[in-house]
């Protein structure tokens, strides 16, 4: 048990010694990491431990290792190094599918206020050619596929979350969706008609965001993500009964 701990610890000041290295700037994104040896003798530590350490960061996205080159500090991209979040929300448990898309909502409102100041002519075009498919899709013969409804559906938030020009909000955004996205699927298979209602939302978010205007883009964002949630607070929240099982996830 002393060990386990010890070896914890040590791995803790790698962790430590390298991220305070790279905030006082001694190693810059893009850096390669001092030798082993001198690494782990600066740190105070085994090697072992050093490697401990350096795979941890590895995981979070902090470090990269090449093979036969070194390890490098990343770009240390808000997307890779906030991926891990995925996997914690991924491990929420159901009811509180409600909070995450409380939560998301107020990350998406501010996005697309941003992005109505910012977005590009290629941008629009890149939205409103997703809102194309999904009108062939809800307006085709037979019945829409739920799930390429909803990979259209994350592709178009994307594309608002990509054009705030805040790549820490998009990455945050893009972290929590996992979880809500299975929420919306149910919603859109227990729901008859919401499909059809989702996308006339959709085509006035991207409305508000043509005219430029950040408060009608916040206000038509909050709309359509306050339906979501509050469909989840009916469905999962006190009173409503024993939560039903979520369905998978589409590929995304």
């Amino acid at each position: 048990m002393t060990s386990g701990n010890q070896a914890r610890s040590q791995t803790d000041v790698v962790v430590d010694g390298i991220k305070r290295m790279i905030m006082g700037g001694e190693l810059a994104a893009g850096a390669r990491l001092p030798v082993e040896k001198d690494l782990a003798a600066l740190l105070g530590v085994s090697r072992s431990s050093l490697r401990e350490g350096v795979r941890a960061l590895t995981v979070t996205g902090v470090l990269e290792t090449r093979q036969g080159a070194g390890t490098y500090v990343t770009a240390l991209d808000p997307r890779i190094l906030m991926s891990p979040m995925t996997f914690l929300v991924d491990l929420q448990r159901p009811e509180s599918v409600i909070e995450l898309q409380s939560v998301r909502r107020v990350l998406e409102v501010e996005a697309a206020g941003r992005a109505a100041l910012r977005v590009t002519e290629a941008e629009l075009a890149a939205a409103e050619e997703i809102l194309a498919s999904m009108d062939e899709l809800l307006s085709g013969p037979g019945r829409a596929s739920h799930e390429a409804v909803m990979e259209a559906d994350i592709a178009f938030h994307r594309v608002i979350a990509g054009a705030c020009g805040n790549a820490t909000l998009e990455a945050l955004i893009e972290a929590l969706a996992s979880r809500t996205v299975r929420a919306r699927l149910w919603r859109a298979i227990n729901e008859e008609g919401t499909e059809l209602v989702t996308h006339r939302e959709h085509r006035a978010i991207l409305a508000a965001l043509r005219t430029g205007d950040p408060d009608a883009s916040r206000l038509r964002m909050g709309v359509h993500l306050l339906a979501v949630e509050q469909y989840l607070t009916a469905s999962l929240g006190p009173g409503a009964g024993q939560a039903p099982e979520e369905p998978a996830a589409p590929a995304q």
